[in-house]
């Protein structure tokens, strides 16, 4: 069985490349939530998981800039969907795997890389995605870096869905459904509102 990987040798990005066109066309990122930046929360929940984090986006690249990490936009131009910028990623990564996820699910499990890192070993497949709540997550995901050259030849032959791709490499599916919440994506502002009151409530809690 391959070792699992360690978080030295991972790279993490959190795509923000999107249209958001549930949100009203705004940068879905940078829209807050209790207080911070959407994006702000998923970042804080990668920090650790990963040895380095990168920013996927194809607009407002000054203020995702400001997180202090590099952003990195899609090679493919006119917001061509999630595997052009799983595509930038996987050619910015210096480490031999890189976990993907989406900026609008800020409360992703701290076990979330691991996890899939483990399936990966386990299963010595080339990636691995989160599945929870009766679905595959497709944009939680770690995989090998050396797959670059097939994603690029997919690409070049007109593929944009993620799972049609994955259908094609040994992929493993990961079952989350002890955390299957963190999962939900923030798409609308009733969404962004009630995740807003979900999280200033737990931050309550904890405070003396």
């Amino acid at each position: 069985m391959p070792a699992v990987a360690h978080p030295d040798q991972i790279t993490a990005v959190v795509l923000a490349g999107g249209r958001a066109r549930r949100m009203g066309g705004i940068d879905k990122g940078l829209v807050e939530i209790g207080g911070r930046p959407m994006i702000a929360w998923t970042l804080e929940a990668l920090r650790g998981q990963a040895a380095t984090l990168l920013i996927n986006a194809n607009r407002s690249q000054e203020a995702y800039s400001r997180f202090g990490l590099p952003v990195i936009a899609d090679e493919h131009e006119g917001f061509q969907g999630p595997l052009a910028g799983l595509h930038a990623a996987l050619q910015a990564a210096a480490t031999p795997f890189l976990a993907v996820v989406p900026c609008d699910t800020p409360t992703l499990p701290r076990d979330l890389v691991a996890r899939l890192a483990a399936a990966m070993a386990r299963d010595d497949s080339e990636l691995a995605v989160a599945e929870a709540g009766g679905r595959v997550h497709t944009l939680h995901g770690l995989f090998r870096t050396e797959l670059l050259p097939d994603l690029e030849r997919a690409l070049a032959a007109g593929e944009r869905k993620p799972d049609a791709w994955y259908a094609t490499r040994r992929w493993s599916r990961v079952d989350f459904s002890d955390a299957a919440a963190a999962f939900d994506n923030i798409n609308t502002p009733e969404q962004r509102d009630a995740l807003a009151a979900q999280l200033t409530s737990s931050l309550s809690e904890q405070s003396p």
